[in-house]
């Protein structure tokens, strides 16, 4: 029963609070969600202990059996092991901070709005925590669509807001696209083996040898698998809902990118390590679509204004940094960053939403400045993110990021690697102009004026980019008006439910975060701090504590015919042959020292760019951008991706649709015909209409004209 609390808990605090919420305070309706996942956290804690103690590191508990078809059986059964302990401690943790922070961010919200955006939040969790305890894919597909549900309802939350509710849309269709990959792939794999158990899964792969010279079953279905993980986990090329996400509260953009959403594809892949293990074709796909996406949103995310656009840009860059390492074999690096991740990228986005908030809703760096001294908790710990994110020793994103870096290297993939450091400079250069833009110099108001009554040029792929349409408006592309500007801003509720905060339109009267967001700040930013203690590497001396926890959760197990449970009795050879990626040679501390020290170097280096542009010499930093040109609106405008995808993707079908489809076969063909049905009977009965004269002397001619007409045929037979 255990298992089944920790996603049944925040379940029932959606029930209550989409039940009764409107008619409870907010802080009952507050403190119910942020209690229910404070104990769903707790249950976490010791379900994780229970299973580091269980003699195969494993709980399995079987709720009840969900479809039963003769010998074929699905239970809806939850399971515990080094790698979903992890991973719920992340979501639970991680999600009672946001809960926490919620409280104060969401105050001004009214009473019914402050119940519904508590009661999503944690409907989010149960499902992201069903997706992860699942043991089978059935029961991870519950929590797959349940996450996208609920990304469509909190992206959307202000949803009388356009850009919000295209927003919304747009995510909820992108999506659906990857998950049709996902669902096929759930198909073949149980056309091949019979079940969809994922132990059972990992050990009829693990008898298979490796596709390595051909494109069979596991190589399909993995490549399935993986589309639904470039859907959820914003990946080229269905990464265009997660910058757009960024409509909903700030509270939300930490959720989604930080502990619940996005990092469900690289769950999914670990998940099944042994399948993509033996689908070597998949994996340098996995390798590459990764690392392309990290440089290319690192390159967008250099020039955007928005402030939660840059950190959304961030987002998907290292996402590709995950997907990079599962693409090498590294999975045990790929979910370290994924641990770290959450810390410092759930601290930006929580120290962006206190910016928003002190700023009464503006989100555009050109019209910030000048707040370290108003806003000290937060820039200290925005500043720790900040560093955690650029790979600074010894914050926990130096060790995850250089883990991943060296596994590359390690495998032989240099170009790759190159990429990987390309982007890590990026990394450390974008995220040191948004702090200098927003805490350092003087406030400043860059921004240009806005113009409302301006026709927006493009409506894109699922409706929602507002900001990319305007940059595409601005013919020398030197600069982009901020949605923010226009719009009720992402960090300010709809104005149907309150007006912006009077306080600082200006930074007449700057305050800094309030207790219960300074409180989840600090607690992020002393995560983001040592959080990469249990990845220390042997060359430093480490240990690598958390490649060892995670190890068992990458290996096919033999299974108990009798248990629902599975014993750790991997065959020899089998999985370590597969994946030289993860195991260290000694032999190789020298090169990953020096590999350290590169990566150390250009994070460095990338710092040290962003001082030059943006805190000694931001002329220069326009200078560069009106000489480059066409390269910054390239980047400016996101490559053209959204206007790509309109005009190839959306047009055509609006015009199949309604052209073809609605004009031609609905219009034309099926109702023409309904229609011509109906006027043929018309004119028929206009035609015999005229024999209803109304003469009673005209009826009885033809009543006995009728009748000797009978008699004749009788008489003449």
């Amino acid at each position: 029963m255990m298992l089944l609390l920790i996603p049944l808990l925040p379940l029932l605090g959606f029930l209550i609070n989409a039940a009764l919420g409107r008619r409870l305070p907010k802080s009952i309706s507050g403190g119910l969600a942020c209690l229910a996942m404070v104990a769903s956290f707790v249950v976490s804690v010791m379900s994780a202990l229970a299973a580091s103690r269980a003699a195969d590191h494993a709980v399995q508990q079987t709720v009840f059996n969900w479809i039963p078809s003769g010998d074929f059986q699905i239970p809806f059964a939850l399971r515990v092991d080094p790698l979903s302990s992890l991973m719920i401690l992340v979501v639970t943790g991680i999600g009672s901070l946001i809960h926490i922070y919620s409280t104060a961010y969401m105050h001004e919200e009214s009473d019914s709005e402050y119940a519904r955006y508590f009661s999503y939040l944690n409907l989010f969790a149960a499902f992201m925590l069903v997706l992860v305890l699942g043991a089978n894919f059935p029961v991870m597909f519950v929590g797959w669509e349940g996450v996208g549900l609920c990304s469509y309802l909190l992206i959307g939350f202000w949803f009388r807001k356009k850009s919000a509710a295209d927003a919304g849309k747009k995510a909820f269709v992108v999506n659906r696209i990857g998950d049709f990959g996902f669902i096929l792939g759930m198909l073949l794999l149980f056309a091949t083996f019979s079940t969809l158990d994922f132990q059972e899964l990992a050990s009829k792969v693990a008898a298979r040898a490796p596709e390595a010279g051909e494109w069979g079953v596991v190589t399909i279905a993995t490549l399935l698998l993986f589309l639904g993980a470039t859907g959820k986990s914003a990946q080229i090329p269905l990464y265009v809902w997660l910058p757009d996400a960024m409509e909903g509260p700030t509270p939300v953009s930490a959720l989604i990118h930080a502990a619940t959403m996005v990092t469900a594809g690289v769950y999914m892949i670990g998940r099944n390590a042994v399948l993509f293990t033996h689908a070597p074709h998949t994996l340098a796909i996995v390798a590459g679509i990764g690392v392309a996406t990290a440089l290319m949103a690192g390159t967008i995310g250099l020039v955007q204004n928005d402030i939660k656009r840059v950190l959304a840009y961030s987002t998907v860059s290292q996402l590709g940094y995950m997907f990079l390492a599962m693409g090498v074999g590294a999975y045990a690096a790929g979910i370290f960053h994924l641990y770290t991740h959450a810390f410092f990228k759930a601290l930006l986005f929580l120290g962006s939403g206190a910016v928003i908030h002190a700023l009464a809703g503006e989100q555009d760096l050109r019209n910030m400045g000048g707040l370290k001294k108003e806003l000290p908790i937060t820039y200290w710990t925005f500043l720790i993110g900040a560093l955690a994110i650029a790979g600074i020793f010894p914050l926990s994103g130096f060790f995850s990021k250089d883990e991943i870096l060296f596994r590359t290297f390690s495998s032989g993939r240099t170009v790759l690697w190159a990429i990987g450091l390309i982007t890590a400079f990026l990394t450390a250069t974008y995220m040191f102009r948004l702090v200098f833009l927003a805490f350092h110099g003087e406030r400043r108001h860059d921004a240009p004026p806005e113009h409302p009554e301006e026709e927006e040029p493009a409506a894109h792929a699922a409706g929602g980019d507002i900001a990319g349409a305007r940059a595409a408006a601005h013919s020398s592309g030197a600069s982009h008006s901020a949605p923010g500007a226009t719009h009720p801003a992402s960090g300010t509720p709809h104005p149907a439910s309150r007006t912006p905060h009077p306080a600082s339109a200006h930074g007449d009267h700057l305050h800094d975060a309030p207790p219960a967001m300074a409180f989840a700040l600090i607690v992020l930013a002393i995560g983001s701090v040592v959080a990469g203690i249990v990845g220390i590497p042997h060359a430093i001396g480490g240990s690598n504590e958390i490649e060892a926890f995670l190890a068992p959760s990458f290996e096919a197990h033999a299974t108990a015919p009798a248990q629902s449970e599975f014993q750790i009795a991997p065959p020899p050879g089998e999985l370590a042959a597969q994946a030289p990626a993860e195991s260290h040679e000694a032999s190789g501390s020298g090169t990953e020292l020096t590999l350290m020290a590169v990566s150390l170097g250009v994070a460095v280096a990338g710092i040290g760019l962003a001082v030059y542009f943006w805190l000694r010499n931001r002329r220069a930093a326009d200078r560069v951008a009106e000489s480059a040109a066409p390269a910054y609106r390239l980047l400016l405008n996101k490559y053209y991706v959204d206007e790509l995808y309109d005009s190839a993707i959306v047009q055509p079908i609006k015009y199949a649709s309604t052209a073809l489809l609605w004009k031609g076969v609905d219009a034309a063909l099926i109702d023409g015909a309904v229609n011509g049905v109906g006027a043929t009977i018309r004119g028929a009965s206009g035609s015999l209409r005229r024999l209803q004269t109304g003469s009673i002397r005209a009826y009885a001619a033809s009543l006995i004209l009728g009748v000797v007409l009978i008699l004749g045929w009788y008489l003449t037979r």
